[in-house]
C-alpha cells in the first residue's frame, strides 16, 4: 500500500508540473505586461528548464536563444518568428488536449488504487504509468525546447509586444511612404532646410538630414532654403554618424546623362565658354567641361579666340569618348546646317563668266580663298594681278570685300575656280602702239631665274633678258652675277609679239661689242692684267674687261710645276698677268699664257742634267717605287728603288746627301731620271773591260801561274 501511495503521489506530482508548464506557455504567448514581467516569467521559464533537463541540454537551449536573438534583427524574419511561435504555442495551450492527458493520468492512478488486485497486476500498472509518465515528460521537454528556439529574445528585453500581421503589413507601407530607400549610386532630389557659414542642410526624406559642403555650389550664388537640388548619397553615415551628401557628384552623373541624350538625339545645348586652349577653347556644358576645335567655332577661320571668352553659346555634341571621358562640341555644325541650304541654291545658279561678291576668308601663299555667302572659291595667286607679286597678301587682306568673275568648276561645283584681274582690261592691250623693236626702254627688275630675268617695262608687261644677252662675253654665268631684283635697268627690244604677248630684251645691247676693234685692243703677244672668273678642268678663265674673256689651259700656267687642276695654282678673284697667245675674232675667241712671261728654264736645264751629268744632291721623300731629289725650287728628279743601293749593299734612306748621276732627261715631259748605283757600277765595268784586254793579250802568249791568279782577282772584283 505504501508503495502504491508513493507512486500514486510521484503521479500526482509529475501531472501539477504539466500543468503548470503549460499555463506558463499560455502565458508567455499571450504575455502583454511590461518588461519586469517578462523578464521574471522567462526566469521561470529558465529554471523549469533547469528542473527538467540536464546541464548540457540547458546550454544548448540558451545558445540557441541567443542566436535566434541575433537572427530577429529586420522586420521580415520578425513577423515570420512570431507567426512561427503562435503555431507553436497553439499546440501546447490546448486546454482540452491537457485536461484529457490528465484525466487520463488520473483514471491510471485510480486504476492502481484497489487493494485486493494482485502484486504482478500492480507492477505491471506501475511499469504502464511509468512509461506513460516518460512519455509525457519527454514531449514536454520537446514542446519547451521547440518554444525556447523559436522565442524572440529581443522583442521581450527591449518591451516589444507581439503585433499583428495584418498590422505589420500596414506599418511597413506607411515606412515605405514615409522615408527614402534610395541607393548610394541613386540621384534623389533633396531640400535645403538649413543654411550655415559652410555647409547646407539637405533634406531627402529619410532618418536625418545630410549635409553638403557650400563649396559644390559655388556655380549657384544664390542658393538659399527651401530649393530643390540633386544629390547623391557620399556617406550613410561618417564617423559622427552624419549623413554625407554631394551634389557635385549628382550634377556630374545628370549632366553626363544629359550629354549622351544630347549626343544621341543631335540636341542643340547651351554651354559658357569658359578659356583659351591650346587648337581651341574650353566650354562648360551641364557642368562638364568640353572642347570646342578652333575649326569648329566658325564657318569662317577665326584669329582672335579671346573674343568669344566669357560668352554663353549653342552647341552640338559630336564626338564623346567614353574611355578618356572627353566631349567635343562644335558650334559650326549649326552655322552650317543654315549655310547648306544657301549653298545649294547659289551652286544651282553658279555660271562661267558670272561676276559674285564675295569676302576675303583666308590667305595662303598660293592664292586667296573667298566666301559667296556659304559656298567657298579660289583665286590663284597669278589670277590676282596682271602684275607679279611675292604673296597675295600684298594686295588683299582678310575680311575684305571684292568682286570677283567665275573662271571654271568642276562638275559638281565642289571647286570653283575665281579670277579677280580678268575684271580689268590687259596692260598688253594699252601697250604703246609706237613701241618697236630695237627701242630703248628702262623697267625694273622683278624675277631672276637660272635662265636669265623678267624686266617689267609697264605694269603688267615684262620682257626676258637671257642670261646670254647680259654681257658681251661668250662664258655664260648667272644671271644674278649681273642684276638683282628691284634694280632699275636699261634694256633693248629684241623681239616684239603682241599677240602672244612676248617680249625679249639685251642689256649688252645698250654699250658697243667690246669686240669690234679687239684685234687693236688685244693683238698677240701683246701682255694683260685680268681677274680670275672661273675655273674648268681643263683651264681658267680671265676677264680682261667687261665682255672680253680669254683662256688658259692649265698646261699654260707653269713651265716646272706639275698641276692637276687650276685651283691649285689660282684662285677665284685674283689677278694674274698674262699674255695673249691666240686671238679668233670670228669665234670671239682669246687664248692666254701665263708660264710664257718667263723664259722656259728646261733650256737651260737641258744643258745641265745632261745624261751622264753627275750630281750632288739630298733624298727629298720616298716613294713606293723608289725617291725624289729636289735640286731646286723648280727641278725635282726620279731616282729608282734598284738605282739608290750604295757600294756596301745598303739603300738610301730619306734626307741622305750623295752624289747622283742623270740616266735620263726629257725636256718634253719635264722628266729627269737620276740614279746613285751606276757611280760605282760604272767604276765596276771599266775595271772588269780592262782586265779582260789584258787577259785577251796574255793568252795570245803562253798562259801561267801567274795570269789565273790575276784572272781569278777579277772575278772577285766582280
Amino acid at each position: 500500500m505504501a508503495k502504491k501511495a508513493k507512486t500514486t503521489s510521484k503521479a500526482t506530482t509529475a501531472k501539477k508540473e504539466t500543468k503548470k508548464k503549460v499555463s506558463e506557455k499560455k502565458s508567455t504567448v499571450k504575455s502583454t505586461t511590461p518588461k519586469k514581467e517578462t523578464k521574471k516569467k522567462v526566469s521561470e521559464k529558465k529554471s523549469t528548464a533547469k528542473s527538467t533537463t540536464p546541464k548540457k541540454e540547458t546550454k544548448k537551449k540558451v545558445s540557441e536563444k541567443k542566436s535566434t536573438v541575433k537572427s530577429t534583427t529586420s522586420k521580415k524574419e520578425t513577423k515570420k518568428k512570431v507567426s512561427e511561435k503562435k503555431s507553436t504555442a497553439k499546440p501546447t495551450t490546448s486546454k482540452k488536449e491537457t485536461k484529457k492527458k490528465v484525466s487520463e493520468k488520473k483514471s491510471t492512478v485510480k486504476s492502481t488504487t484497489p487493494k485486493k488486485e494482485s502484486k504482478k497486476k500492480v507492477s505491471e500498472k506501475k511499469q504502464d504509468v511509468e512509461d506513460k509518465t516518460e512519455k509525457k515528460v519527454s514531449a514536454s521537454k520537446a514542446s519547451d525546447q521547440n518554444l525556447l528556439g523559436n522565442f524572440n529574445w529581443h522583442n521581450y528585453e527591449e518591451g516589444i509586444d507581439l503585433i499583428d500581421e495584418k498590422q505589420l503589413k500596414e506599418f511597413e507601407l506607411l515606412v515605405d511612404k514615409s522615408f527614402n530607400s534610395s541607393t548610394e549610386d541613386e540621384i534623389i532630389e533633396g531640400e535645403v532646410v538649413h543654411i550655415t557659414d559652410r555647409e547646407a542642410i539637405i533634406d531627402i526624406n529619410s532618418k536625418s538630414e545630410g549635409v553638403i559642403s557650400l563649396n559644390e555650389f559655388r556655380y549657384n550664388p544664390d542658393l538659399k532654403v527651401g530649393d530643390k537640388v540633386e544629390v547623391l548619397i557620399d556617406v550613410r553615415e561618417d564617423k559622427t554618424g552624419q549623413l554625407i551628401l554631394s551634389h557635385r557628384k549628382a550634377r556630374t552623373i545628370k549632366a553626363w546623362d544629359r550629354v549622351n541624350a544630347a549626343n544621341k538625339n543631335g540636341e542643340i545645348v547651351k554651354g559658357h565658354v569658359k578659356c583659351r586652349t591650346k587648337g581651341g577653347m574650353i566650354v562648360d556644358v551641364f557642368g562638364i567641361e568640353a572642347f570646342l576645335p578652333g575649326s569648329q567655332i566658325d564657318v569662317k577661320p577665326i584669329r582672335d579666340y579671346d573674343q568669344y571668352v566669357n560668352k554663353v553659346m549653342e552647341f552640338k555634341v559630336v564626338k564623346i569618348n567614353h574611355e578618356f571621358k572627353n566631349v567635343v562640341v562644335s558650334h559650326k555644325a549649326l552655322i552650317e546646317a543654315d549655310i547648306e541650304e544657301q549653298k545649294k541654291e547659289i551652286i544651282s545658279q553658279l555660271e562661267k563668266g558670272q561676276i559674285l561678291e564675295g569676302i576675303v576668308k583666308n590667305i595662303t601663299s598660293y592664292g586667296v580663298f573667298i566666301d559667296l555667302g556659304g559656298v567657298d572659291g579660289l583665286i590663284h595667286i597669278t589670277d590676282l594681278s596682271w602684275t607679279r607679286i611675292n604673296h597675295p597678301s600684298e594686295i588683299l587682306e582678310l575680311d575684305q570685300k571684292l568682286r570677283v568673275v567665275i573662271l571654271d568648276f568642276d562638275d559638281d561645283k565642289s571647286r570653283i575656280q575665281l579670277g579677280l584681274k580678268q575684271l580689268s582690261s590687259h596692260p598688253w592691250d594699252n601697250l604703246d602702239k609706237n613701241l618697236n623693236e630695237g627701242d630703248k626702254v628702262k623697267g625694273k627688275v622683278v624675277v631672276i631665274a637660272d635662265y636669265g630675268a623678267f624686266i617689267e617695262i609697264e605694269e603688267g608687261v615684262e620682257g626676258l633678258v637671257h642670261v646670254s644677252e647680259m654681257s658681251w662675253s661668250t662664258h655664260l654665268r648667272s644671271a644674278q652675277d649681273f642684276v638683282k631684283v628691284g634694280d632699275e635697268v636699261e634694256a633693248i627690244i629684241l623681239t616684239l609679239d603682241r599677240e602672244s604677248r612676248k617680249m625679249s630684251l639685251g642689256l649688252k645691247h645698250v654699250s658697243p661689242d667690246p669686240w669690234t676693234d679687239i684685234t687693236s685692243k688685244y693683238p698677240v703677244n701683246s701682255k694683260h692684267k685680268g681677274t680670275v672668273r672661273n675655273f674648268t678642268n681643263f683651264g681658267v678663265f680671265i676677264e680682261l674687261e667687261e665682255g672680253v674673256d680669254g683662256l688658259i689651259y692649265i698646261s699654260d700656267l707653269s713651265w716646272t710645276k706639275k698641276i692637276k687642276h687650276p685651283s691649285e695654282f689660282l684662285a677665284l678673284g685674283d689677278n694674274i698677268d698674262v699674255i695673249v697667245l691666240e686671238l679668233d675674232v670670228d669665234g670671239r675667241k682669246l687664248s692666254l699664257g701665263h708660264k710664257q712671261l718667263t723664259d722656259n728654264p728646261w733650256n737651260k736645264y737641258e744643258v745641265d742634267f745632261a745624261e751622264e751629268t753627275i750630281h750632288k744632291g739630298k733624298i727629298d721623300s720616298i716613294v713606293e717605287k723608289g725617291a725624289t731629289v729636289r735640286f731646286n725650287e723648280d727641278l725635282t728628279a726620279f731616282i729608282p728603288l734598284r738605282h739608290m743601293e750604295k757600294e756596301d749593299g745598303s739603300k738610301l734612306i730619306n734626307g741622305e746627301e750623295a752624289e747622283f748621276k742623270v740616266i735620263e732627261f726629257n725636256k718634253e715631259f719635264k722628266k729627269v731620271v737620276i740614279s746613285h748605283t751606276e757611280l760605282f757600277r760604272q767604276l765596276e765595268r771599266k775595271n772588269f773591260k780592262n782586265a779582260s784586254k789584258k787577259i785577251k793579250a796574255k793568252n795570245s802568249e803562253k798562259t801561267t801561274l801567274g795570269d789565273i791568279e790575276d784572272f781569278s782577282k777579277l772575278k772577285k772584283t766582280d
